[in-house]
């Protein structure tokens, strides 16, 4: 049987391997990245997971902490294996299951807040509790979090409180939605549909945060007929258009908007959802039945006088009238001014209803198939295409009326001339252009007036896709106001300072009020007959960003340490509500919110409050806002901004922000002086002492930060660091030699004392000592200020060799056993500390024998046994005795 090298040795190499991969194997502990921009009040969720432990299986437990920005340290939030962990501001929201630390695995877990408060802003740390007995490797993640205020605005353009339709009639209906959120957000929007027992609403048509339309179930094939069409009118302008409704669609009908944020990690996340008030939608169903043949006619004089009676008399020709029932409806241009229901209900269109209220307008059933629309007095702007539309409806056993199949007559084309008459009216608009905010104010002039007046204030804006003109007001003839429902809210009003002259007022315009407004005066002749003169001029409103002006100054570009910052932000603009938001650019170009002023007064905080104050300057159409940033740090350096929105009539609109300001922190002047250079000779083997002193200082609280380096044949070599917490650390190219007779202490003054024992030729060179000077900013954080440096050149020496020993030659007789001395005499020394080592000789012819050698360190040694046998011994006679520690042969 043969065998490979290879696979003899491929156990052990796996083996070897698998060891390698353990011995290699982190912790490593990682947190959703930041920063995490959320609402107030809404769900916050960090997901926080660790991998790298010896048993991946076992279940790890998690703390949160966190640090806000007023505060240096960090506190307890929550633990999941602690429930005393927590400090006490949060422990009644952990009860109550706000606060909460939820398990996706043995490995990760998800940190949850249900309601987010402006409070819970701040730097977030998640801490896996180490299972084991040793520590590899990271343990800890941090995230930052942003609370921002939810200013997500949805609301119905004056919205009815329901909507009722025939099945096919077409609808359309407006929606407004914005946001004030200074960071890049998207909107997504949609219309539902709540139908009557069902759970759950059921989208329409909608538009996702990607711009990207599409119909909701059931509303696929209609979305293709262009039957359901969503289009954005402008910026915060929505409309729902349904262009023949079926009975499915009954229910209630809402928008809806969704404010998104892309996080760090790319993904986005919903921060804000709001609904409109819901409007209730019935729509009648129209059924075919065996009788469905109808013939409508429409008989009406072709000419009429302004002022005279319009008759519309409506005709149907249908089998077994008597026992059926209709409906009927006039129209005009196409658009259904009027309608009576198979009950004899009458129906009038929003823009009529006036004139039907003020007997101007009547429908009536004069026979089983006549019906009658009669409109006094009649005017010029009554003129057009009239035709006549009839329904058949049919009773079910419930007692609804379904409705069958319509049927129109012939079109009819009815002119309106003017008679001669004194009445004339004249329209003045005050002021043109407007800008937003203002009051548009036109007057109404009427000349030749016989009898008494009224007047209609109607208008068509420019962005209305219908060609009728709306009622917004209107005064009578004694004098009494009233007001179109969709101006309600709006502050209107029409007076009549002469006998002569109606003075229309609207407050508060916006872009949308641009178009053609109409003033219609009726004179009542004693007669009786009616006659009405209408003129028209078109009213322009300015766009908000054109009349808005920023601009951002600081009185100082560069502060120092500790010192204010005073940031003015001049807007000038009419007279609006407004809301002012001060930021801040981060580092990756993200605005971070410092402080938002509301129309209303209000200031919502973001971040430490403490460090800023607001001030608002009122001038008229200028208003000077001031940012103060009090005792300001090196974290207030960089880029500021502030933004201007406009909040009219529930749209937030959103204005171009100001110019940049860059703000420069810079360090204190420094006042750090050291010793100056100096030389030290020290002789080899003795200690050497080199000082570092510090002559002047900026601050009596500073603290001093120490580099001693060593510089031999332009060669540097870091010695020894001395942080400003005193902590000591050696440099990497240090011998651990010198490592051992080296040493640096902290005394008065302060003086830094560098220490070498037993100074050796090797640590000649120039000493540099390098002071860094540290201040407390108003953040308690130390900075460093431009440090100082001294050198000492260190030169070490061997004292000058002056070693003689007194030669004299010459014989000694002695006899057998007789004691003798030698004498040797050291007459000059290079030191008082000098030391010795004596070695004796003894020569018998040409050989050479040592005797004894006296070492330096009082140790004796002799040569062989024989010598003490002899009886040899060694007498040190330099005035002092030593004695001999050791004796070795």
């Amino acid at each position: 049987m043969k065998f490979s090298v290879f696979s003899l040795w491929r156990p052990v190499l796996l083996i070897l391997l698998g060891l390698f991969l353990l011995c290699e194997a982190q912790v490593n502990t990682e947190v959703q990245a930041g920063p995490l921009y959320r609402v107030v009040g809404s769900l916050l969720s960090i997901s926080c997971n660790t991998s790298g432990f010896s048993n991946p299986n076992s279940k790890k437990d998690f703390e949160i902490r966190m640090k806000s920005p007023a505060r240096i340290h960090e506190i307890n939030v929550m633990s999941s294996k602690d429930p005393d962990f927590s400090y006490a501001r949060f422990s009644s929201r952990i009860r109550k299951d706000e606060i909460s630390i939820k398990h996706v695995d043995s490995n990760s877990i998800i940190f949850e807040i249900q309601y987010l408060q402006k409070e819970d802003e701040g730097e977030y740390e998640c801490t896996v509790i180490n299972p084991e007995y040793t520590y590899n490797g990271v343990y800890s993640a941090l995230t930052v979090v942003k609370v921002i205020d939810n200013s997500l605005s949805v609301t119905s353009s004056d919205p009815p409180t329901s909507l009722s339709f025939n099945e096919g009639e077409a609808l359309s209906l407006i929606c407004q939605a914005s946001t004030n959120t200074i960071q890049h957000v998207h909107l997504a929007f949609a219309w539902y549909l709540h139908k009557e027992g069902a759970q759950d609403a059921k989208p329409i048509i909608s538009l996702d945060r990607d711009f990207t339309l599409a119909p909701g179930e059931g509303f696929e094939q209609r979305y293709r007929d262009a039957a359901i069409r969503l289009d954005k009118l402008d910026e915060a302008m929505y409309t729902l258009n349904i262009a023949e409704l079926e009975q499915s669609d009954q229910g209630q009908i809402y928008c809806q908007a969704q404010e998104w944020i892309q996080d760090p990690d790319r993904s986005w996340y919903k921060i804000s959802q709001k609904d409109a008030e819901k409007i209730p939608l019935t729509v009648k169903a129209k059924v075919v039945t065996s009788m469905s043949v109808v013939e409508v006619s429409l008989s009406a004089q072709n000419a009429l006088q302004e002022g005279q009676e319009l008759l519309l008399s409506c005709g149907i020709n249908a089998q077994n009238l008597a026992k059926r029932f209709f409906s009927v409806a006039w129209l005009w241009k196409g658009i259904e001014l009027a309608k009576i229901g198979p009950t004899g209900i009458l129906t009038v269109r929003q823009e009529y209803i006036d004139r039907e209220r003020n007997g101007e307008l009547k429908a009536t059933r004069t026979g089983n198939n006549n019906y009658q629309l009669r409109i006094k007095p009649v005017k010029t702007t009554d003129k057009g295409s009239y035709s006549c539309r009839a329904w058949p409806e049919e009773r079910g056993e419930d007692g609804n009326f379904n409705q069958g199949a319509a049927q129109d007559s012939q079109p009819m084309d009815i002119n309106i001339f003017t008679p001669e008459s004194g009445l004339s009216v004249k329209m003045e608009n005050m002021k043109q252009p407007l800008a937003p905010g203002e009051k548009l104010k036109l007057i109404c002039e009427v000349d030749g007036v016989k009898g008494q007046l009224s007047v209609t204030w109607k208008r068509k804006p420019t962005l209305s896709t219908s060609s009728l003109f709306a009622t917004i007001i209107s005064l009578n003839e004694n004098g009494v106001t009233e007001k179109a429902g969709a101006f309600t809210s709006r502050e209107v009003r029409v007076t009549r300072p002469t006998t002569n002259k109606f003075v229309f007022e609207l407050a508060d315009v916006a872009e949308f009020d641009s178009g053609t407004y109409e003033c219609t005066v009726s004179e009542t002749q004693p007669n009786g007959r009616t006659q009405s003169q209408t003129q028209n001029v078109n009213v322009s409103v300015k766009s908000i960003d054109s009349v808005v002006k920023m601009a951002l100054r600081n009185r100082e570009p560069t502060v120092t340490v500790g010192n204010d910052v005073q940031l003015m932000c001049k807007v000038t603009s009419p007279r609006v509500p407004m809301t002012l938001t001060w930021s801040k650019e981060t580092e990756d170009s993200n605005l971070n919110t410092i402080v938002v002023l509301y129309s209303n007064g209000s200031i919502s905080w973001s971040g430490d409050q403490y460090r800023y104050q607001v001030q608002v300057d009122n001038q008229g159409n200028t208003i000077m806002h001031n940012l103060k940033v009090l005792r300001a740090s090196h974290r207030e350096a960089g880029k500021y901004q502030c933004m201007v929105s406009v909040f009219l009539h529930n749209v937030y609109k959103k204005l171009p922000p100001s110019n940049l300001v860059n703000v420069q922190v810079q360090n204190p002047a420094s006042k750090l002086a050291i010793s100056s250079n100096h030389i030290i000779v020290q002789r080899i083997n003795t200690d050497i002492q080199i000082d570092c002193k510090v002559t002047s200082r900026t601050s009596e609280f500073s603290l001093f930060a120490v580099t001693w380096e060593l510089q031999q044949d332009a060669v540097k070599k870091t010695i020894l660091t001395s942080d400003h917490n005193g902590i000591i650390t050696f440099g990497k190219q240090i011998e651990e030699s010198l490592m051992k007779r080296i040493s640096m202490r902290h005394t008065d003054g302060p003086t830094f004392e560098l220490t070498i024992q037993q100074v050796r030729i090797s640590d000649k060179g120039i000493y540099m000592c390098k002071v860094a000077e540290y201040l407390q900013d108003p953040w308690g954080e130390w900075f460093s200020l431009s440090d100082k440096n001294s050198t000492t050149n260190v030169n070490v020496t061997e004292p000058e060799k002056k070693l003689f020993v007194e030669k004299n030659e010459g014989e000694m007789n002695i006899s057998i056993a007789e004691d003798f001395s030698i004498p040797c005499h050291i007459t000059e020394q290079s030191s008082k500390e000098s030391q010795f080592q004596v070695t004796w000789f003894w020569q018998q012819g040409t050989e050479v024998k040592t005797i004894f050698t006296a070492y330096r360190n009082s140790t004796l040694k002799a040569s062989d046994k024989n010598v003490v046998r002899s009886g040899f011994t060694l007498l040190l006679t330099s005035g002092r005795s030593m004695p001999w520690k050791s004796l070795e042969i």
